[in-house]
């Protein structure tokens, strides 16, 4: 480092205006105005103490910039860690004896939704829903599906619920990390964890294949096909 690159690097931004406008007001080179006024800030201690000590003040303030972004980073890693475990959790593990499955479709996309839900229970219970669902992306109906399906079981008093969709955006948006969420499904996301909290802890969300989500695809089929003032809800089973 030669000696001006020294001197700015140790003046604060009005040393070096004043230092600016007496090379100008002295017709003097900009680096002897700049030691002229750092050597006026450094008053009896002299210059080159003035110069250490601040080098050292900047030494130590990057250091501290260096450990909280190493903090940050690291909490991030912390938070992504631990969605990749409980979507581990949730993917994993016998299905539990309340099972639902959901689905939504926009036409075109993005377009009109349409959403489809069905909830089985261990003592007969069966809730079908198909349901429009206002405009919005694939996405968007697909979260809309999911959150009748939850809003629905919270209502019947279910148990623990294994819930399959054929979504691997929603279910990995649900499982992972909030910070990882898209910002337009953050509202939904967050209305999907509120019902999850009222769910028993043993809920989990697994992906399927489009092929093994038949039925729910068809009742969120059905909700845009029909009429917009013809759209029903199918309830079927028994308390």
């Amino acid at each position: 480092m030669n000696d001006l690159d020294r001197l700015q690097g140790a003046a604060s931004k009005t040393e070096l205006a004043a230092s600016r406008k007496l090379a100008l007001r002295s017709n003097i080179p900009f680096e002897d105005a700049l030691r002229t006024t750092l050597t006026a800030s450094a008053g009896d201690a002299g210059l080159d103490r003035l110069l250490d000590a601040r080098a050292a003040l900047r030494a130590a303030e990057a250091a501290r910039a260096l450990a909280r972004r190493a903090d940050r980073d690291a909490a991030r890693e912390a938070a992504r860690e631990t969605a990749l475990a409980l979507r581990r959790l949730r993917q994993e593990g016998a299905p539990t004896a309340w099972r639902g499955w959901f689905d939504g479709s926009a036409k075109p996309n993005p377009g009109r939704c349409g959403i489809g839900a069905r909830l089985l229970g261990p003592g007969g219970e069966a809730v079908e829903l198909s349901q429009a669902a206002g405009y919005g992306n694939s996405s968007e109906a697909e979260y809309r599906a999911l959150i009748l399906l939850l809003e629905t079981a919270v209502a019947q008093g279910a148990g623990p619920l294994t819930v399959y969709g054929d979504s691997q955006v929603v279910i990995d948006d649900v499982n992972g990390a909030p910070a990882d969420s898209a910002a337009v499904l953050r509202p939904l996301r967050a209305r999907v964890h509120a019902l999850l909290a009222q769910l028993p802890a043993a809920t989990t969300l697994r992906w399927i294949p489009r092929h093994k989500n038949g039925e729910a695809d068809a009742l969120s089929q059905r909700a845009t096909a029909a009429p917009a003032d013809d759209i029903e809800a199918i309830h079927e089973g028994h308390e």
